[in-house]
């Protein structure tokens, strides 16, 4: 358990280490600091994301019985993968500090502000997805791993494709990075980005009521009378800030194919960061994670995700 638990604290962040590097270093493209830290992150999101996907694939069509077949992987990848959440905390802030510091160097002259206040913000801008992940970590990798005790390695495998969405999020974010939100492959991303976060995300809990449902011969609409009220009560807690999210998606994506951006003046368009708001004072940028209630002025007609 700890050499798996080792590796993936090794893996994950050494990664995000390497990609940044070769980000940097690479002829062609030589991205900066900040764009090799946001890219890199990304990337590693979305390795994080097929890993698993493939991994619940595995799983899921390896257990004939829903409830009593186990398959090795399943605990094997939960120890893997918990480490990402942690070191994905610490990757989300070093995105939203560098945000800061193309922001802050524009409209204070360069003078930076104190470690304390740049967390506190962080902590308050993405206070839901934080809590997510110290949800998975604290909670959810211990029910996953001893709680079960071996059984429902099938909803754990359908759970693992959920993240087949990451990368067309990740994909998102980076183009709106470098101002492409008015391509083809921005749209198509999008639409893409949409279907698969509602299937894998938000239909993906009715899902496993149903498989059970079907599992147990009895119908739908008792599943959550006979489940334990702990699953019942996890399911709710895990799917709530899917539909919330996937309510913010749905709004970038009206906008996006709705062509309302065009209506915005070009030189929104031209700043540096995408969440730097002309004619007001000093904003904060959009979170990390892409989800942002009140979309910025330069970017919230496109920011989908």
């Amino acid at each position: 358990m700890l050499s798996i638990l080792a590796a993936g604290s090794i893996f994950f962040p050494g990664l995000f280490l390497l990609s940044k590097r070769c980000l940097k270093h690479t002829p062609g493209l030589a991205l900066s600091e900040g764009d090799a830290t946001i890219v890199s992150a990304r990337l590693v999101s979305s390795i994080q994301a097929i890993m698993a996907s493939l991994a619940g694939y595995i799983i899921a069509s390896s257990c004939e019985d829903v409830i009593e077949d186990q398959h090795w992987l399943t605990s094997t990848y939960i120890l893997f993968a918990v480490p990402y959440f942690a070191y994905d905390i610490y990757a989300m802030f070093l995105c939203y500090w560098h945000k800061l510091q193309v922001k802050g160097h524009e409209e204070e002259g360069g003078r930076p502000k104190p470690m304390g206040s740049e967390v506190a913000s962080y902590l308050r801008r993405e206070f839901l997805m934080v809590l997510h992940h110290v949800v998975m970590v604290t909670i959810c990798f211990p029910v996953s791993v001893f709680w079960r005790q071996g059984k429902g390695d099938y909803f754990q495998g359908v759970m693992f494709m959920a993240e087949l969405s990451t990368p067309s999020v990740c994909l998102g974010k980076i183009l709106i990075r470098y101002k492409k939100q008015h391509t083809l492959l921005h749209k198509v991303n999008g639409a893409l980005m949409l279907v698969t976060f509602f299937v894998c995300r938000v239909l993906l809990f009715p899902y496993l009521y149903y498989a059970y449902s079907r599992y147990a011969s009895i119908p739908l609409y008792t599943v959550p009378l006979v489940a334990p009220w702990q699953c019942n009560v996890g399911a709710f807690c895990l799917m709530a800030p899917q539909v919330y999210w996937f309510t913010l998606i749905c709004r970038g994506a009206f906008r996006l194919f709705t062509g309302a951006s065009r209506s915005r003046p070009p030189a929104t368009l031209n700043k540096p960061d995408r969440g730097c708001c002309p004619g007001q004072g000093a904003p904060l940028p959009p979170p990390a994670n892409g989800y942002s209630p009140v979309p910025h002025k330069a970017d919230r007609e496109t920011d989908t995700h």
